[in-house]
């Protein structure tokens, strides 16, 4: 399953590198290449928003070594407690971004 986000950001260059980075030590850590990409950045209103695709390698990986912790991560649906949990994961990375997820890459 390919994962997306609609990403929100007040401070888009810091915390798009603070994004990649974090993913990055994800994907090292999951033992993935590849497994996510960026899409364009629209500005709005003193936020930037662009999407981030999860892709199903990476979320498997994900799923199989952090299943503890996105079970404990606040949310009813598995849904809300994966997103609840990549968010916390951005934050402990020093990455200030929201996190929505949404049902295809438009």
């Amino acid at each position: 399953m390919k994962i997306f986000f609609d990403v929100s950001t007040t401070n888009y260059e810091e915390n798009k590198e603070l994004l990649i980075k974090a993913l990055d030590y994800l994907q090292n850590r999951c033992e993935i290449v590849n497994g996510y990409q960026l899409g364009k950045s629209v500005s709005r209103f003193g936020w930037t928003f662009f999407k981030l695709w999860l892709k199903p390698n990476l979320v498997l990986k994900i799923e199989e070594n952090l299943s503890d912790m996105i079970k404990k991560t606040k949310g009813k649906k598995y849904e809300e407690k994966f997103t609840n949990f990549m968010s916390d994961y951005f934050l402990s990375k020093g990455c200030n971004v929201k996190l929505k997820l949404t049902e295809n890459e438009d």
